[in-house]
């Protein structure tokens, strides 16, 4: 990286050309994100042809809607061409409307023909990330006349590892494996070869889709639209990357802020604060029900100062053990484990599991504030320990549900939110345990 960054100061394109033309696709891709835009087209350049069009693959949507900016319209129009349709829309949607429609409208015939029906699905949808080149196979082939098509056609489909059979109007019959072909008699029907596949419709959500191609360890998911005729396939590497992009937002979200969507390094100060500065605006207003809370029962703490002392043991106690609840049944959410149908259960579960939590610091709470202060005041500790725990466990494992029955992301809902309620709800516990028991 400083070698790169010394030619490209000097201008030495001769040594720089000769040092892209070294580097693998790997470390082409790490040079290439973490400079400017401006570098990054220089450098893109130097690459060789096929080069270029592997590095270009590898980079995020966002990353190459700012290199198209930088490249001349035939080095767009060039690299438009060879990208797969799945990877032209994930593009176009990172472009201004006016540059998507003239790069769809400079396409090939055939290409255009892939890519165009893609744009209608939601962007979410599987509809929108699917591969729609792939192997199909009529119901009156052999095995031997499967085989045949893919040594023909297979080198421009995303996989050949799953092919999915139809009749004559593209309705799918049913799929079968390269494995099975290889392995079974040249004169066998390939409806006899028929496997259990996942079947998904392109309005279906590419995440739920990309789990359904792990759980069942499949090479690949078929799509089907409403009237179940065969439209693309999901490979078990787009589902990688599917699942990686919705972990990566999930871990951001639960952090209080929005994922980056290109490398860390090549993100513009202003696009980090942009991404955070919501999130912190938002829980900085929120908190200000922790503030009306302690005005509130300002009299209390007046009363017994030593209740003050205990107020960040309690809050962040209360916080973290929501935090803790919320990760888990958003995990279980993801892998297919609770469904908001479930959220009786989860209550249940969690009732005992903060109950339990709370019974244990509560115990310890009391003894230690016992016979360090006073035992009244241990009283009011390991109570409110015990409430605070079962409280925010309680919730903390109902908010993903209510996020997934509402169609909100449960990110969301996880660390940042259930904290602040978890803050406020335990000092209004916390005094009303205190005035109870201390009578202040």
């Amino acid at each position: 990286m400083t070698r790169t960054s010394e030619l490209l100061t000097d201008r030495d394109m001769a040594a720089l050309s000769t040092l892209m033309a070294e580097l693998s696709t790997t470390d082409a891709v790490r040079v290439l994100e973490r400079v400017d835009s401006s570098r990054r087209a220089v450098l893109f350049r130097l690459l060789p042809k096929d080069e270029a069009v592997a590095v270009f693959e590898r980079f995020d949507a966002t990353v190459r809607g700012e290199l198209f900016e930088c490249l001349r319209s035939y080095d767009v129009i060039a690299l438009f061409e060879e990208l797969d349709p799945d990877d032209r829309v994930e593009l176009l949607d990172e472009l201004p409307s006016n540059v998507a429609h003239r790069l769809l409208v400079g396409l090939s015939p055939d290409e255009r023909a892939l890519t165009a029906p893609m744009m209608g699905y939601d962007r979410r949808s599987v509809g929108r990330r699917m591969s729609p080149e792939f192997v199909r196979l009529r119901t009156a082939a052999t095995a031997g006349d499967a085989l045949d098509a893919v040594r023909r056609t297979g080198s421009d489909a995303e996989s050949v590892y799953l092919l999915p059979i139809t009749d004559d109007h593209r309705t799918l019959l049913g799929v079968v494996t390269l494995a099975d072909l290889a392995t079974a008699v040249p004169s066998t029907p390939v409806g006899d070869l028929y496997s259990d596949h996942p079947v998904v419709e392109a309005d279906s959500s590419a995440e739920e889709a990309a789990r359904l191609c792990f759980e069942h360890r499949s090479p690949a998911v078929v799509v089907v639209d409403s009237e179940q005729r065969l439209i693309g396939i999901l490979t078990v590497e787009q589902s990688s990357r599917i699942l990686e992009e919705a972990e990566d937002e999930d871990a951001a979200r639960a952090g209080g802020s929005e994922p980056l969507r290109r490398p860390y390094l090549s993100t513009p100060v202003l696009s980090i604060v942009r991404s955070r500065v919501v999130w912190l605006l938002v829980l900085a207003l929120s908190a200000i029900l922790t503030v009306q809370v302690l005005e509130i029962f300002e009299h209390a703490l007046a009363a017994v100062v030593t209740l003050a002392l205990f107020i960040p043991l309690l809050t962040g106690t209360g916080g973290n053990t929501g935090s803790q609840a919320a990760t888990t049944v958003t995990r279980a959410l993801a892998l297919g484990d609770v469904r908001p149908r479930d959220i009786a259960a989860v209550l249940f579960r969690e009732v005992r599991v903060g109950a339990t939590m709370g019974a244990m610091l509560g115990t310890l709470g009391f003894v230690i504030a016992g016979l360090v202060y006073d035992w009244h005041l241990g009283v009011v500790i390991g109570t409110t320990l015990l409430s605070i725990c079962t409280l925010a466990a309680t919730v903390g494992g109902a908010m993903p549900l209510l996020a997934k029955k509402i169609g909100v992301d449960p990110a969301v809902f996880s660390t940042p939110f259930i904290s602040t309620f978890c803050d406020a709800t335990g000092l209004i516990v916390y005094f009303l345990i205190a005035k109870a028991v201390l009578g202040v």
